[in-house]
């Protein structure tokens, strides 16, 4: 069995976030950066897989090499292997390309990612990927498990969560509380050290999409409705085209 887990790497969830000056890219000035939350759920729950199955793990991550030291970290604690795409993280469509042609000829049987990135949260590469592949697809996954060479997965889903089998090969999309996030053990981090990660140089595909601004919002507009005119709600989201 060989499994791939894809990583983004994020601003710290405490960073205050500004734009560069061309409003195209986040300021990464005085950031600190860490594998994207939910990235590290996947890889937690592909750790005990692979400890479940003697599966193959590999690390992903399309990004430069400031990115090296986190990969190291998920090498540290239990995958094989990892790959550097050496390019610049543009949007979903780009990074899901690229995860499409490094994989379509490795033969893996399961890919695993965050449900979503959390500095620009589209939520969409998982999805991009499984169709481009060809793999089944769920998400958000709240629970995985591998038996007799197939999935058994909750799932969550707008009426509570869902129970589902499925074959391989698959890609999901994972939160918590599908694994408990791991520490890198002593000997994890001496051993990653001597483990490859391998720098590809992207695809050739050309992407049409382009970045042409970014708005953070910083106010919000807020307005109090009185209990007793609570059915004037309807109203006002209808007036502001919001509904």
């Amino acid at each position: 069995m060989k499994i791939l887990v894809c990583i983004s790497v994020v601003p710290d969830t405490t960073s205050k976030i500004t734009l560069d000056s061309s409003n195209t890219r986040i300021n990464s000035e005085g950031l600190t950066f860490i594998v994207g939350p939910y990235d590290d759920y996947a890889l937690s729950r592909a750790i005990e897989i692979k400890e479940q199955t003697q599966a193959e793990l590999v690390v992903l991550h399309v990004g430069t090499a400031d990115s090296e030291a986190l990969i190291r970290k998920c090498l540290a604690l239990g995958a094989d292997s990892a790959v550097r795409i050496d390019t610049v993280a543009v949007d979903s469509y780009q990074v899901a390309q690229e995860i499409i042609q490094y994989a379509h000829d490795k033969s893996f049987d399961l890919i695993m990612m965050g449900k979503e990135a959390i500095d620009y949260n589209s939520g969409i590469v998982h999805a991009l990927v499984a169709h481009g592949l060809g793999f089944n697809h769920f998400s958000p996954v709240m629970h995985a498990d591998y038996d007799g060479g197939k999935l058994i997965l909750e799932i969550e889903t707008d009426l509570g969560k869902s129970k589902v089998s499925s074959t391989l090969p698959a890609v999901l999309g994972c939160q918590e509380p599908i694994a408990e996030w791991k520490i890198p053990s002593m000997r994890g981090i001496m051993t990653a050290r001597t483990k490859e990660i391998a720098v590809i140089a992207p695809s050739k595909e050309k992407f049409e999409s382009q970045i042409t601004a970014h708005v953070v919002e910083t106010e919000r507009l807020q307005k109090m409705i009185p209990v007793e005119n609570a059915e004037s709600l309807i109203d006002i989201l209808k007036s502001e085209n919001l509904i």
